[in-house]
């Protein structure tokens, strides 16, 4: 490999995004810094730049997410053993067990890779099986692929197709899984012109054509709600500004729209953000008083959230010159956290949290802060969903199968519907009632007899719409039948009903 006398980026660079670092902060990004630039030293990327800029770059995004300074030192440091030829005791011996936990966390995760649905499929597993351990080594994953994506351009034609589709359809749906918007968004449109370059120059010529029109219609309806919001003294500073929608996801609605690009309202949003929920209402009612709302497309995500954990309020108005716009409300800290999910909890840790979060959240800020870490880690830092998709993987060897499970579980479309005392539930469409009781209990799954939805007595083979409030009815003598196969669509469901059925033949010999 050729010299390279390039500069490169001080530590400065990582610290300087790093929110509050603290003396023992700055040290331990200090010695990473010196450890990352020491393994790398003869390695290039295809770029040709030194390959200690990714590694660089992978921190910073860390740091921008706000993640704690465990997860930023293994970015740093995330390729120095496969890679970089280090060893994982100097890693130990250098920080300690958990920043070693992670880095090899994310070696384990390996390149998912679609050259034949074994291997692809094997990666899968392996992904599922690291992250149901520990939510950061996914958290480093995300941030490593979104760098790569950054530079796709330098990657050897052959390959960019394969990385784009694998960004497209394992790692952004996980993003967006986990509430990370600022990182799920940018992989979407980072893969779209890989992808199908003719849907994205088409795309990108419609939104070049609209966006103007759309930001000065948008421009001048936030003067006229400046002003409004001014004179409203219960209203303390509030932020009104308006973002472009992402083009993939502009794709997504064309789609839908026969790519008619004048159905779409919500091309540029206005976005509205305040100090509380109080006045995310008085913002709403001051909206409907100067324009005429589409009480169809109003969304109140703030009383009943995405299972994702995201808030907001959505409403579409009549601008009055022919035009619709989308107007979007919200709080500093809902705002945080559509823009950082999970990592929003570990950068604003010392404020106050709010009554409605995901209930993972806890447990996985302690872990994190947490460094008494023990070989037989616990996984209750982890989504469900993580946990039940590493479980599942352990008990299914065919890969079609597995493949099949993932895409029917993870990324196929979602229902959200509702338990009794509101609690949001979110399934894979064409679920029902069984997968309902099992997704919220193995023993209510075993022991239902019927179900109440939206307050009327519904048939077991019922399928769930979003938005159905679902009470489950049990019966301690019924038991697991195998019609009940029939009536589920979740992997959880129908594994514990094949347990159920095996154990019940069993107890009968």
């Amino acid at each position: 490999m050729h010299e390279n006398t390039e500069n490169i980026a001080d530590p400065s660079s990582i610290i300087s995004h790093i929110w509050s670092p603290s003396d023992e902060d700055t040290k331990l990004i200090r010695k990473a810094y010196d450890m990352a630039v020491e393994a790398h030293k003869d390695q290039n990327r295809h770029s040709g730049r030194l390959y200690v800029h990714h590694v660089i770059e992978t921190a910073i995004i860390l740091a921008d997410l706000g993640m704690d300074i465990k997860s930023i030192v293994a970015g740093l440091l995330h390729d120095t053993i496969e890679d970089g030829h280090l060893a994982a005791e100097e890693v130990t011996e250098s920080f300690d067990e958990e920043v070693l936990f992670l880095v090899q966390g994310v070696t384990k995760l390996g390149h998912v890779r679609y050259q034949g649905l074994e291997r692809h499929t094997e990666s899968l597993r392996k992904l599922f099986v690291a992250t149901s351990q520990d939510v950061r080594v996914l958290i480093i994953k995300l941030a490593d692929r979104l760098h790569n994506m950054r530079t796709l351009q330098h990657i050897p034609e052959r390959k960019q197709e394969r990385i784009a589709t694998e960004t497209l359809e394992v790692y952004a749906p996980i993003a967006q899984r986990l509430g990370i918007g600022k990182i799920y968004k940018e992989l979407q449109d980072l893969s779209f012109p890989f992808i199908d370059p003719e849907a994205y120059s088409e795309v990108k010529q419609l939104s070049d054509e609209k966006y103007d029109q759309a930001v000065n219609t948008i421009k001048r309806l936030r003067k006229k709600l400046i002003v409004e919001l001014d004179k409203d003294k219960q209203i303390h500073d509030p932020t009104v500004d308006y973002r472009l929608k992402h083009l993939y996801s502009l794709y997504q609605k064309l789609k839908q729209k026969d790519m008619d690009i004048d159905r779409i309202y919500d091309i540029v949003a206005m976005r509205v953000i305040v100090k509380n929920v109080e006045e995310c209402y008085r913002v709403l009612g001051i909206v409907h008083g100067i324009w005429r709302p589409r009480p169809d497309r109003m969304k109140d995500y703030i009383a009943s959230p995405k299972p994702n954990g995201y808030q907001s309020l959505h409403t579409t108005i009549f601008t009055g010159d022919g035009s619709m716009a989308e107007i979007q409300i919200r709080t500093e800290k809902m705002h945080r956290e559509a823009e950082y999910g999970v990592a929003s909890h570990v950068r604003y840790k010392t404020e106050e949290r709010s009554a409605v979060k995901l209930k993972w959240f806890d447990k996985f800020i302690s872990n994190i802060r947490s460094s008494n870490i023990t070989e037989d880690r616990s996984i209750d830092n982890v989504p469900n969903w993580i946990k039940e998709m590493a479980e599942e993987q352990e008990n299914t060897t065919d890969p079609d199968e597995f493949l099949k499970n993932l895409q029917t579980d993870f990324f196929e479309d979602r229902i959200f519907v509702f338990s009794p005392n509101g609690d949001v539930i979110d399934l894979p469409v064409g679920s029902g009632p069984i997968d309902f009781a099992y997704h919220i209990h193995s023993q209510l799954g075993d022991h239902i007899s019927g179900a109440r939805i939206n307050q009327k007595f519904s048939s077991l083979d019922t399928r769930l719409k979003s938005g159905d409030i679902v009470e489950i009815i049990t019966d301690k003598s019924n038991h697991p039948k195998r019609k009940w196969l029939d009536y589920t669509q979740t992997t959880l469901a129908q594994s514990r009903i094949k347990r159920a059925i095996r154990q019940q033949n069993s107890d009968s010999d």
